[in-house]
C-alpha cells in the first residue's frame, strides 16, 4: 500500500487520483502506524512552509517521517513537501525537518530572463527539467519533458550530491533532489500530463 502523508496541505486528492488511475493502491492518511506500515510514501502538499510544520509536529508526523526515512522505503516529496524536507525554509523563517542539509530559499527580485524580460513569482506554469544524474524515477521521461510548476521558494541544498535535476527561471535552482530512498521533485508529477504520470508510475515500482 501506498500512504499519501495528511498534514492539512491541499493537492493530495489529486495525487491519490493520480496514482489509483496507475492501477495502484493508496491511502490518504495522518496516522503514523499506518504511514510507517505502508510499503512507500508519497509527502505532497501546498501551502506555506509555517503552517505546515506546525501541523506536522501538532500531529506527531515529524517524528514518523524521520523513522520512515531512516527505514530505507521509498520516500517521494512534492512541492511543499520537497521543500520542508531540508533544514530551514525563508518562508515564515521555519526550522523544518532537516532529512536533507539545505534550505529553502525565495526567489530573488527582480526576476529577469536571459533577454532582460520581467518574470513573474510564484513561477506558474511548464518548464523542463535538466538531469545531473540518471534515476529511476525518471526512467523513459524525455528530456524535453516539461513539468507544472507552481513555487515562490525552492529548494537549495548544501552539497552537489543531493542535486539531481535543475529548471531555469531567471535563476538556475535544484528542481529534483534525493539521497537513498528519498526523491523530491519541486513541480507536481500529478498535474504534468504523461510524463508526470509516469514519474509516479516509476515510484510505484521503484525498487530501492
Amino acid at each position: 500500500m501506498i500512504a499519501i502523508i495528511d498534514y492539512k496541505a491541499g493537492n493530495l486528492g489529486s495525487v491519490a487520483r493520480a496514482i489509483n488511475h496507475l492501477g495502484f493502491e493508496c491511502r490518504i492518511t495522518h496516522n503514523a502506524k499506518e504511514l510507517l506500515g505502508a510499503d512507500r510514501v508519497i509527502f505532497p502538499g501546498v501551502g506555506s512552509a509555517g503552517q505546515a510544520m506546525q501541523d506536522l509536529k501538532r500531529m506527531d508526523l515529524d517524528q514518523a517521517i524521520y523513522d520512515l526515512y531512516e527505514s530505507g522505503k521509498p520516500f517521494l516529496g512534492i512541492c511543499l513537501g520537497t521543500q520542508i524536507i531540508l533544514e530551514e525554509s525563508e518562508e515564515n523563517q521555519t526550522a523544518c525537518l532537516g532529512l536533507l542539509p539545505g534550505t529553502v530559499k525565495r526567489f530573488p527580485m527582480p526576476l529577469l530572463s536571459d533577454g532582460g524580460k520581467y518574470l513573474k513569482v510564484p513561477h506558474m506554469g511548464w518548464n523542463q527539467v535538466k538531469l545531473k544524474r540518471l534515476h529511476p524515477v525518471f526512467k523513459d521521461v524525455a528530456p524535453e519533458s516539461e513539468f507544472y510548476f507552481v513555487h515562490s521558494y525552492f529548494p537549495a541544498p548544501k552539497g552537489v550530491e543531493t542535486i539531481i535535476g535543475t529548471t531555469e527561471h531567471g535563476i538556475t535552482f535544484t528542481s529534483v533532489l534525493g539521497k537513498r530512498s528519498l526523491i523530491a521533485v519541486q513541480f507536481h508529477p500529478e498535474k504534468s500530463g504523461p510524463p508526470g504520470l509516469t514519474i509516479l508510475k516509476n515510484f510505484c515500482l521503484w525498487e530501492v
